[in-house]
């Protein structure tokens, strides 16, 4: 049996022998993991940064209980929303 997902290029497939599920990663899987990586380091990179920090200060205690991602996808929003004008 194989199997392909549209817009995925994870190919699964059964050995006839064994009669096992072996998933093979392609090289979208890994570009993947790389971005992932990659923003990781970049939202850890922008939430040490000193702009963020008083940003974050200057926000209500709501935006102190957000996930450390939310926060620093507003952050960004905002930033270039002011940088658009």
């Amino acid at each position: 049996m194989k199997v392909a997902s549209k817009g995925s290029y994870l190919l699964i497939f059964e050995t006839k022998e064994q009669g096992t599920m072996a998933q093979i990663q392609t090289s979208r899987d890994y570009q993947f993991t790389a971005d992932t990586e990659i923003w990781d380091n970049l939202k850890c990179a922008i939430a040490t940064s000193s702009g963020f920090q008083r940003w974050l200060l200057e926000r209500d205690a709501q935006f102190q209980n957000l996930r450390l991602e939310e926060q620093v996808q507003r952050y960004l929003r905002e930033t270039l929303e002011t940088l658009a004008y």
